[in-house]
């Protein structure tokens, strides 16, 4: 805010005009600083394998809604040609959190200057900085994680936590002649080597690191020896297993189908406990019976007479009354 005082023709208003801008100088910094938020502190950059996160301590100031962040970078493009433009992290504004990935805006190797700052409803904090620009060549690369098997006479390596720009050296020896070592290269989406054609009876030993360029490597992983079996281990050893599988597993049934036919009575009580049955699954029910007396029989019974009549033809017929 600028304030003037025009132009005065008196001479000892000049004294007046300087008094009123600084007191008002005053002013708007106190009110700044009452409205201004602390800025945020330990801002740091911690980049592996070419993932670069922005990190930071949360503001513990007093706010009433959730603190608020939000970050913006500057590359030597921006500084030199742009005049000192800033650009806005898109995946990093307003966000509650006190980290960002800014793997994707970081994308050469050039330094950059990255800054981040708090607000909390209508209030701000000033920008905060790294203490020196950033460079994704400053990158700490970590070994790879690899696992060494055999399959006959072939050797395979696997691997996972790769960088995805990144390849793979594994040299592989026999053990006794590192000097001898056979050095392959494959991409990070790869994900596995595989060596054919080895010697049976051999002990292999393998070791690995990650290179992302002539100069950006990792250090090498801890050396993994194996021994080849050869093609001929393959072949038998499925069969082999299946024979035992079955083999055991008839046994059992054997066993079990023996003690049930020749288990002793009181053996088999102890095992095979017969419970008795609950009185409501039982037989023998009992319904109640009902004596008819004499007078009430004549009652039930109802007399019938029969006459039997002969017809001229001879057939005899009943008729009951």
């Amino acid at each position: 805010m600028e304030l003037t005082c025009g132009r005065w023709r008196s001479e000892l208003a000049a004294p007046r005009c300087s008094v009123s801008l600084l007191t008002a100088m005053m002013l708007l910094d106190v009110t700044r600083d009452v409205w201004m938020l602390p800025a945020p502190s330990g801002v740091s950059m911690e980049s592996v394998n070419m993932k670069h996160t922005l990190r930071w301590l949360p503001l513990q100031a007093s706010c009433n809604t959730t603190v608020l962040y939000s970050v913006q970078y500057q590359g030597e493009f921006e500084l030199l040609l742009q005049d000192g433009r800033w650009l806005d992290a898109a995946e990093c504004q307003l966000i509650p959190y006190a980290l960002c990935d800014l793997t994707f805006d970081l994308g050469s190797d050039s330094d950059y200057n990255v800054r981040v700052r708090a607000r909390c409803g209508l209030r701000r904090s000033d920008w905060s900085g790294l203490s020196r620009p950033f460079n994704r060549r400053d990158t700490v690369v970590t070994p790879p994680d690899v696992k060494v098997t055999t399959a006959g006479d072939v050797l395979q390596v696997s691997f996972d936590r790769l960088p995805l720009t990144s390849t793979v050296s594994v040299r592989v020896w026999k053990k006794g002649e590192d000097l001898q070592a056979v050095v392959h290269s494959m991409p990070a989406e790869q994900k596995q080597l595989t060596v054919p054609a080895l010697q049976a009876g051999t002990v292999y030993c393998v070791r690995a690191q990650t290179v992302l360029d002539a100069q950006l490597k990792s250090s090498n992983t801890d050396t993994q020896c194996v021994t080849i079996t050869g093609p001929d281990a393959a072949t038998w050893r499925r069969p082999t297993t299946l024979t035992l599988t079955v083999v055991i597993t008839a046994g059992l049934l054997f066993a079990v189908f023996w003690s049930v036919i020749h288990c002793r009575p009181d053996v088999c009580q102890t095992f095979f406990h017969k419970e008795l049955l609950p009185g409501s699954l039982k037989g023998d029910w009992k319904f109640p019976q009902h004596s008819v007396r004499p007078q009430e029989e004549e009652g039930l019974c109802e007399q019938i007479s029969v006459v039997l009549s002969v017809d001229p033809a001879g057939s005899t017929s009943q008729q009951a009354d």
